[in-house]
């Protein structure tokens, strides 16, 4: 399975952050198996890279996926899973001057098109 590569597109993140939740929790099992994910930050998602904001999605009120700064965390300091950033929501969100989590990288709308020239894509 370790020829496998997916990127995950993630598009929201306070508007729907179970969604955000399971989508990350599925990477963290897909890495756990040795699968090769990186994920591309769009609209809402992209405050996802902002320092701090994802202890902000207090959400659950069920234990079914654990928490979504927990699951970054896993992914970030315990994958190395990169989350690249729209650059073109870099300034809609005013995430310019923000410190990003470990692993973020801004990048252009053609870096993804690049990606998806390699990988699979699952679009949350």
């Amino acid at each position: 399975m370790a020829d496998k590569k997916f990127v995950f597109i993630l598009t929201q993140s306070y508007d729907k952050p179970d969604v955000i939740a399971g989508a990350m929790q599925l990477a963290t099992n897909m890495k756990a198996l040795d699968i090769e994910v990186d994920f591309f930050l769009m609209e809402g998602a992209a405050l996802l890279a902002k320092k701090g904001f994802a202890e902000t999605l207090i959400w659950q009120k069920k234990d079914e996926f654990s928490p979504i700064h927990e699951l970054l965390k896993t992914l970030t300091e315990d994958f190395g899973v990169k989350f690249y950033v729209c650059a073109s929501c870099v300034k809609h969100y005013d995430l310019g001057e923000a410190e990003l989590i470990p692993n973020a990288e801004i990048k252009p709308g053609t870096f993804l098109a690049e990606m998806l020239l390699e990988r699979q894509s699952l679009t949350f």
